[in-house]
């Protein structure tokens, strides 16, 4: 039986953060570039980038790029060179969205479709797996049926978000940074409106909504799903989190990796794609870190509520609610710990988001730093922990939490000692030192000492799950051979396992596999020559550039999204909610312009439109 890979691939900001990743279970990280990164704020050196895929490499686990923007004419040359300096490098793969680089003269470097493509299509997947894409990722807002169907319909391996923040639009297809502020999101710099504050007005003037995040939504948390999500064809586990700290990626990382091991131990048909094995001195706990709240978003509904208008903030984890206020303190009922230095928050009754930093803990009271009169905390308020001091510290202490197991076999030389070691993966190397042999003082004290020495791995990140010795009992050598034969052992097998690690390569494709729409429009995002050409292979047959701009579009929506503001609110009939129908077209409005909403409601998509366009 050929076993099926599960990956988890976990984010890095930096190279802090992809250690952190690899060291409490990612199979794999992916991470910016110094350039053309769909998260501009996280860019990173290429020293860093490379000293992280040596990293990775140690466990066999690998390192994605992200070059996930959309490319000018006057950028695709560097491009491709930075292509070719990361294939050079070690990089795994490259996360890309401008498919003019599959235009030019690139290394055989994995190429995986980035989500701002726009993958949630059976048609769009296998053109895309036939244009020579190694891996696809999915749009956020499939469900469990969409995602079977493209299964069912293609072979290359698929990519599916379950975890962290959310945009709002379908990936790709978001302009309103582009057109409002001159900020393209396609080329990493959203200015994120979905998290500004709108008023929501009927067509007659009348506000239904004022001062709320109606384009907000809580955090993607699928850690439930997982079991269907493989059974329904995904491979790879991506947390979202490029701008997120060390410590959520930790716990996050944890938090995926216990819950895959579960799943992967109890089949016969699954196995890791990275090696080693992940003890944690803490317990994972996602609503710990940043966290606006869970959703599964539409992966098992077509109609879901999943917003949070009261807060684009964190709001943590709920560790209980209010029973009694003075001016002082408050008194909690719950069975969290409160520590000193925490970071507490509530709604209040006007659903405004208030946040507290806690000074004092007696008990179950609980004394703000600048007291609790002017908070006007009401009896009975859910109260939220969105800084764990306790939690957070834990974090920070853990470090290596991953192992590879080995087997040593200690064998005495002509000249001095050997040590064999056969890792968990059946890598064997063998290292020697040239050392005089002493004769013991008391025959039989070499055997307990020598694996007290060799059984010594910390630091390393290998575990001895077994040490045999060959040794004659008669023989003495102090504790410091032992421990500078380890060491070099050790050292040389983690280069033994870098050079092991065969890295997947791209077999190159210049087929004419047909685009399978009629036509093509802004929402393909050609930007640059490269691209038109690739779309003209495929059998487009004519390219209008000024149909491709977002510019000159008069009716185009700046934003296309599964959420809708109705079905939040409680206006949706098709879900028999209670709250009346206002009069349409319904208008969101903030400091930079009002915007008119449309819905379609067999497809369940609301679109954003600058008002005065239509």
């Amino acid at each position: 039986m050929i076993l099926q890979k599960v990956e988890l691939l976990a984010p890095a900001k930096n190279l802090a953060c992809g250690i952190a990743a690899i060291n409490h279970g990612a199979d794999a990280v992916y991470i910016g570039g110094p350039l053309f990164s769909a998260r501009a704020a996280a860019a990173n050196s290429l020293t860093d980038i490379e000293q992280l895929a040596a990293y990775a490499h140690q466990f066999h686990a690998k390192t994605y790029v992200a070059l996930n923007t959309l490319l000018n004419d006057d950028e695709l040359d560097q491009a491709v060179e930075l292509c070719r300096q990361l294939y050079e490098m070690g990089v795994d793969a490259l996360i890309i969205q401008d498919v003019g680089l599959l235009e030019a003269d690139l290394p055989p470097i994995p190429l995986h479709s980035s989500t701002q493509m726009n993958n949630r299509t059976l048609e769009k997947v296998r053109f895309l797996e036939h244009a020579g894409f190694s891996q696809v990722v999915l749009a956020r807002e499939l469900s469990l049926a969409q995602i079977q169907t493209i299964r069912s319909g293609t072979t290359v391996p698929l990519e599916f978000f379950v975890h962290g923040a959310l945009c709002v639009s379908y990936s790709g297809q978001c302009y309103i940074s582009e057109v409002m502020a001159g900020r393209s999101a396609n080329r990493g710099q959203c200015a994120q409106f979905c998290r500004h504050k709108f008023d929501l007005l009927d067509n007659n003037g009348v506000m239904l909504e004022k001062g709320r995040y109606l384009l907000s939504l809580k955090d993607l948390d699928l850690s439930a799903q997982l079991g269907a999500l493989i059974d329904a064809g995904i491979r790879s586990f991506k947390i979202e989190g490029r701008l997120k700290d060390e410590n959520y990626v930790k716990n996050v990382t944890a938090t995926y990796r216990l819950a895959l091991d579960k799943i992967i131990d109890a089949r016969d048909d699954l196995a890791r794609a990275s090696s080693g094995t992940c003890q944690f001195g803490f317990v994972p706990d996602p609503s710990r870190s940043f966290s606006r709240g869970a959703t599964d978003y539409f992966l098992n509904k077509r109609r879901n509520v999943a917003g949070e208008p009261r807060t684009p903030k964190s709001i943590g984890k709920k560790i209980g609610w209010v029973v009694a206020v003075d001016a002082k303190c408050i008194t909690l009922e719950g069975d969290e710990d409160v520590h000193n230095g925490d970071g507490l928050c509530f709604f209040n009754q006007r659903n405004e988001l208030v946040g507290m930093r806690v000074n004092r803990v007696e008990g179950h009271k609980i004394f703000p730093k600048d007291g609790a009169a002017q908070l006007h905390v009401p009896i009975g308020a859910e109260i939220f922990r969105n800084a764990d001091i306790v939690f957070n510290k834990t974090l920070e202490q853990s470090q290596l939490c991953r192992t590879i197991l080995v087997k040593m076999v200690l064998r005495e030389t002509e000249d001095g000692l050997q040590l064999h070691i056969v890792d968990e993966d059946g890598i064997a190397s063998t290292a020697s030192i040239v050392v005089n042999k002493e004769k013991a003082v008391k025959v039989g004290m070499i055997e307990p000492l020598a694996l007290r020495q060799l059984k010594k791995s910390g630091g390393t990140i290998f575990s001895a799950a077994d040490v045999s010795l060959e040794l004659s009992a008669d023989l003495f050598f102090p504790s410091a051979v032992f421990n500078n034969l380890r060491r070099k052992a050790f050292a040389g097998h983690v280069e033994m396992r870098r050079q092991s690690l065969v890295r997947d390569v791209r077999n190159p494709s210049s087929n004419e596999y047909p685009w399978p729409y009629a036509e093509i429009d802004h929402t393909l995002n050609v930007t640059n020559e490269k691209t038109a050409a690739f779309y003209l292979r495929h059998g487009v047959q004519r390219i209008e550039k000024n149909a491709l701009r977002v510019s000159t579009q008069k009716n185009c929506a700046l934003m296309t999204t599964r959420h809708c503001i109705k079905a939040q609110l409680g206006m949706c009939a098709k879900m028999k909610m209670k709250r009346n129908a206002p009069a349409e077209p319904l208008t969101i409005a903030d400091n930079t312009g009002a915007y008119v909403l449309g819905f379609d409601c067999e497809k369940c998509e609301m679109t954003v439109t600058k008002k005065g366009e239509l």
